[in-house]
């Protein structure tokens, strides 16, 4: 188990890296952005608070902001929410704060709509999946897309294939097959502070923490999980039924 000046060290590793990594970032397309319509087909009707960990530049925040009536985007970088500020301009409903996940102190039941873009990686899954899910309102919806381990031998078939897909869409959307070598130097060196989870384990902790999720399997080495949390009379007969069971 890491102390608490280990988790720091990564902590700043990983800022750096980002620091890095925004002032690289060309607006093209990315396997992440590649998902942004999937996912935005999830956020709510009429929704009122969204909130994303792990912001970036902001894209996907810009998405929300011309869906919901308020955005607030959270990363750790510096560079990251400068950049995403400068772009978003146009947006004065779109709020980007620079903080820690881990300690930011997350309002109970104030959103419709929680989402986090490869960044839960970098994070103590468990406790901020708890957040996360503590800060939906009744009915509101958590939408994860991160990266995978893959441990199975059709999941190794699934990253083959998607190394030729992934080719194929950067060409045709950013006349290349590969970054640009200084954006896969960074990468490269972001990579060696990374560790990833399998699908099997994501379903696991999901099914502990946010029972009724989905956790699928995706082509460019990603999952998606979806979880919708009960609505307040389903949520008051849980309590109820639990505390009946505790006196009896």
């Amino acid at each position: 188990m890491q102390g608490p000046f280990a988790t720091q060290q990564i902590v700043s590793c990983i800022e750096a890296d980002f620091d890095r990594l925004a002032l690289l970032d060309d607006e093209g397309w990315t396997a992440n952005n590649h998902y942004h319509n999937s996912l935005l087909k999830h956020v709510p009707d009429n929704c009122q608070n969204a909130l994303e960990i792990g912001c970036g530049t902001g894209a996907f925040a810009r998405h929300l902001a011309s869906r919901c009536k308020r955005v607030v985007a959270l990363d750790l970088s510096p560079e990251m929410i400068r950049v995403a500020r400068s772009r978003s301009s146009q947006f004065d409903n779109l709020e980007f704060q620079l903080a820690d996940a881990m300690t930011w102190n997350f309002p109970l039941s104030q959103f419709d709509f929680v989402c986090s873009i490869a960044t839960l990686h970098h994070l103590q899954q468990r406790e901020l999946l708890v957040k996360m899910k503590d800060a939906l309102k009744p009915q509101g919806v958590l939408v994860i897309l991160d990266l995978v381990e893959s441990n199975r031998l059709v999941e190794r078939v699934l990253d083959f294939i998607a190394l030729g897909v992934s080719g194929s869409l950067r060409l045709m959307h950013n006349g290349r097959l590969k970054p640009p070598a200084e954006v896969r130097k960074a990468w490269e060196q972001h990579g060696k502070h990374d560790s990833y989870s399998t699908v099997s384990q994501m379903r696991a902790l999901a099914n502990e923490i946010l029972p009724g999720s989905s956790v699928t399997r995706r082509l460019l080495w990603r999952y998606t999980l979806v979880y919708q949390k009960p609505g307040r009379d389903a949520t008051e007969c849980a309590s109820l039924l639990a505390r009946t069971r505790a006196v009896t």
